[in-house]
This record gives structure tokens, C-alpha cells and sequence, in this order.
């Protein structure tokens, strides 16, 4: 698999790893009962797990609450949205009116 990276407003080269079923049972396993159930939360902790590198600095997979929020913070807006428009599908409609139809 090749190596994702985008590029946020701010200029950064962020590298993305593929966030994989034993990855995402990790994932969970680090936010624990409560915040598991919390679709917000979830979907930034995602966020943060599929960042492995900000302008060549490694970031390692999260492993509990405040390593998830290190990233997240390392990220800040832009880094946010930039990953998030790399790993979270759009939908179909945007898609559709895209590709003109």
C-alpha cells in the first residue's frame, strides 16, 4: 500500500497509516467504556490514530486518552480537517455533483 500524506493549511506534511481492525479494537481499548459510546469523540480519536507522521516526526498509534488528545492537540484545525477529508468518505450527493450528474 502506498503512503497517504496531505498537506494542511498551514503547510504541514502529515502521513497517514491504515487504521486496520486490530488497530481499531486498540483504539477502543485506549478510550475505554465511556467514551467508546461517544461518536464525536470516536471519530476525532480516529483522526488521531491515523496519523503516523507530522512533517517527518513520527507519531506513535494512541494507546490511551492522553496520547489521543496529544495528537489531536499537535493537529489543531487544520490538521483535523485535512485528515479528516483524507479518511472519511464524502457523501454520495457531494460526490454526484462532482462528477456532474
Amino acid at each position: 500500500m502506498m503512503t497517504q500524506i496531505v498537506t494542511d493549511k498551514a503547510g504541514r506534511r502529515i502521513e497517514l497509516r491504515r487504521v486496520g481492525v486490530l488497530e481499531q479494537l486498540r483504539l477502543f481499548k485506549a478510550l475505554g467504556p465511556d467514551l467508546s459510546e461517544n461518536r464525536a469523540y470516536v471519530g476525532l480519536a480516529r483522526i488521531a490514530a491515523s496519523v503516523s507522521m507530522i512533517d517527518d516526526v513520527p507519531i506513535p498509534f494512541p494507546v490511551n486518552e492522553n496520547s489521543l488528545e496529544a495528537v489531536i492537540e499537535r493537529l489543531g484545525e487544520d490538521g483535523v480537517e485535512a485528515v479528516g477529508e483524507a479518511i472519511i468518505p464524502a457523501p454520495i450527493e457531494q460526490i454526484l455533483d462532482e462528477a456532474g450528474n
